[in-house]
């Protein structure tokens, strides 16, 4: 089965801010501070009631970020996410229902996992990119460098627990493409509309070096 690969659009940065937007308004000026720092592609998470509209707005208004529905967790979510503007999907993991819609998707998915079964598994449906979720909590790093050999074919985005003090770790790991983290757009800052600090996190996260993209 031959699916959209995520690959080139993870090549664009180390980091995939994931995004809970309060509003629409804050997702769109969010969106333009995190492509001014660097990180073009922003997973906005469909946790609060904005976030569908906020997609649709960030993909209308901020022409140079690359966003995606994470959180996608239910089969109906996929058609409305990629109505609203969504130019990938995140999941925190699968079911049945929705592994088909995902198969269907005409756009680049990142299924969750949290074991080699599960890995090896969306890797037989094609997936051959995923999302280990939640990172630090099933093995993090470790875990993604162990099953680097008996898994050869499969690349990783993890997230879960990743921040400034453990990011380097991860990001050291050849199969690790780039990583999904919060710590670029803490709540707090959102919340005050602290722009300026979520651009200088984000500059600073855009410069981490990957062994998946050596220089």
């Amino acid at each position: 089965m031959s699916l959209p690969d995520p690959s080139f659009l993870l090549a664009r940065a180390p980091v995939v801010p994931v995004v809970t937007v309060p509003s629409v308004a804050a997702g769109v000026k969010l969106a333009r501070a995190l492509v001014e720092g660097g990180l073009p592609l922003i997973e906005v998470t469909l946790r609060t009631e904005p976030a569908l509209e906020a997609i649709a707005a960030i993909a209308a208004e901020v022409p140079d970020a690359i966003v995606g529905a994470g959180t996608v967790t239910r089969p109906e979510l996929v058609e409305k996410s990629i109505a609203a503007g969504a130019r990938f999907l995140v999941s925190p993991g699968v079911t049945p229902a929705l592994l088909e819609a995902f198969a269907e998707a005409p756009v680049p998915v990142l299924p969750g996992c949290a074991t080699p079964s599960e890995a090896m598994t969306l890797h037989a449906m094609g997936f051959s990119v995923l999302k280990l979720f939640p990172a630090e909590a099933v093995g993090g790093a470790n875990l993604i460098k162990s099953i680097a050999a008996p898994l050869p074919d499969l690349r990783f985005c993890p997230t879960g627990g990743i921040g400034p003090d453990n990011v380097g770790k991860y990001l050291a790991q050849p199969n690790i493409l780039a990583v999904g983290g919060s710590w670029v757009c803490p709540h707090d800052l959102v919340t005050m509309g602290d722009w300026e600090a979520i651009v200088a996190l984000s500059r600073a996260a855009s410069k981490l070096h990957r062994a998946a993209f050596p220089l």
